[in-house]
């Protein structure tokens, strides 16, 4: 029997992410979880990391695509996070009926952010 894989890809301009933590409170709280927030407000330049991990999300949830469940799911409940050895990795914190295996894959750079997402 084949298994079925989804693949996806997203990529957004860091500067839509220059948002403001306590401005932009109600846009950020829609889109990132408080443990992503914490994450990325820790760093030197927020708002690379917001982007690559807004585009990780997109990623995935057109990775899941081929599995019917991207209507079903809400940014925010796609949580984004460390995993061992500092690789990053998506945890989908809604109640799905398939298992699903993601990995992705992050980066940054001169004002791009890039994210792919495999599941399978």
């Amino acid at each position: 029997m084949k298994r079925r894989i989804g693949i996806g890809v997203d990529i957004e301009e860091t500067k839509r992410f220059r948002l403001d933590r306590k401005k932009d409170a109600s846009l950020l709280k829609k889109i990132f979880s408080e443990e992503e927030l914490e994450y990325c407000f820790s760093k030197a330049d927020p708002s690379q990391h917001l982007a690559a991990r807004f585009a990780a999300k997109e990623a995935v949830v057109k990775a899941l695509n081929d599995f019917g469940l991207e209507h079903r799911l809400i940014l925010r409940r796609i949580n984004i996070k460390k995993g061992k050895n500092d690789v990053p990795k998506a945890v989908i914190m809604d109640k799905i009926k398939r298992k699903a295996s993601i990995n992705i894959s992050l980066s940054h750079s001169k004002g791009i952010a890039i994210a792919f997402a495999i599941v399978s």
